[in-house]
């Protein structure tokens, strides 16, 4: 019976594992490629599914790494993090860019450490995973060892800046978009969070890049001056760029497609001012096709303005996403449950119109 059971469960296992090998759809154009990698040994080790993109060529190239927020939820529904906007402006220029998913988020095994209302204390083993990422990444023949920027979003810009703390040989910066974590539940986060960002200061290792926008719907402006004022007053090199409002939410800034024109100049100088190139290179890759054929079916569509915008938006998010379409108005959705539905819903907005359905993830599934 116990043999049987183990058949059934190695079984299924296998199965799991391929569906969820097909689900992933990758950027031909970016060289995109889905690895996961082991943290660790022993049956406490874990596996953190990793996302690379590269340059066509051999190298070595310079490397960015970009560390992933966290969603409301079980991390473990959260899908897998691509930035697809921030990797094109980084390939091009010829740099690979690793996007790991720590543990117990997505697809990486293990579980995500809370660390209760200790907010420094979640971020030492967020931190530790990207080291494992590192530690991998710096093998790989393509990859220039001692040219290594390091990213992150949201909370993985408090990765980031935790992860700052100690000597990494190659790194030569940090970039802190929004950077944080918001524990509601924990009476006075906001000073957890400061007390974070000072003791960060006071072992920091690296210059930094920092991001924060006037109406982000985590950190409010008071503590987002007060995490910077204790950082650099505790001894951290950071320069602020405090960008005005963003949209509704400043805080999905790095990830918009509009707000490629606020941080990509200021990164630029950033990466300037560590040795690090930014001239965009000759394109050879391959023109992706999942991309090329849903932009030819959406320049066959009458869309306003607005929603070619729109459209360009989809086809830059991160699956799954869905676009909808009515006569006049139209609305996406990506991330998340059900984004076929919240797209329609977008797209009706509060009106009684009807929408269809014109795109969902890398297919074209409505009529022109």
């Amino acid at each position: 019976m116990m043999k049987l059971t183990f058949a059934i469960v190695a079984a299924l296992s296998v199965i799991s594992i391929s569906s969820l090998a097909a689900e992933h759809v990758l950027n031909k154009s970016l060289n995109e490629e889905v690895v996961f990698i082991k943290n660790g040994s022993g049956i406490f080790s874990t596996d953190l599914e990793t996302t690379f993109f590269k340059p066509v060529g051999n190298g070595p190239f310079p490397l960015v790494v970009i560390n992933h927020g966290k969603a409301s939820g079980n991390p473990h529904f959260q899908p897998r993090a691509r930035y697809i906007i921030a990797a094109r402006e980084f390939v091009k220029r010829g740099y690979v860019v690793m996007i790991p998913m720590r543990g117990g988020f997505s697809r990486s095994s293990g579980s995500y450490i809370a660390g209760g209302c200790n907010i420094e204390g979640n971020s030492w083993p967020q931190a530790k995973d990207v080291r494992a990422a590192l530690d991998y990444a710096v093998t790989l023949p393509y990859v220039d060892r001692q040219k290594i920027l390091v990213m992150g979003q949201s909370h993985g810009g408090l990765t980031t800046m935790a992860l700052g703390t100690e000597p990494y040989p190659g790194v030569r910066g940090l970039v802190n978009f929004a950077g944080g974590l918001r524990l509601t539940d924990c009476g006075g986060w906001e000073r957890s969070l400061i007390k974070a960002f000072e003791s960060f200061g006071e072992k920091n290792r690296f210059p930094t890049l920092w991001f924060y926008g006037d109406n982000d719907s985590y950190w409010p402006k008071e503590t987002i001056a007060e995490m910077y004022s204790r950082y650099v007053g505790a001894g951290g090199m950071a320069r602020m760029v405090a960008y005005g409002t963003f949209k509704g939410d400043s805080h999905g800034m790095f990830g918009h497609r509009d707000g490629l024109a606020i941080w990509w100049p200021e990164v630029e100088k950033f990466l300037i001012d560590l040795g690090l190139p930014t001239q965009i290179l000759p394109a050879t890759a391959e023109s992706d096709p999942v991309t090329t054929r849903l932009q030819e079916a959406g320049n066959k569509l009458s869309l306003s303005d607005r929603c070619k915008e729109i459209y360009q938006t989809f086809l830059d998010a991160d699956y799954p996403r869905a676009f909808a379409v009515s006569d006049n108005t139209c609305g996406y959705a990506n991330g998340g449950e059900d984004a076929k539905k919240r797209a329609i819903d977008f797209c009706r907005g509060k009106k009684e119109i009807s929408c269809h359905l014109f795109a969902v993830d890398d297919s074209v599934v409505g009529e022109l």
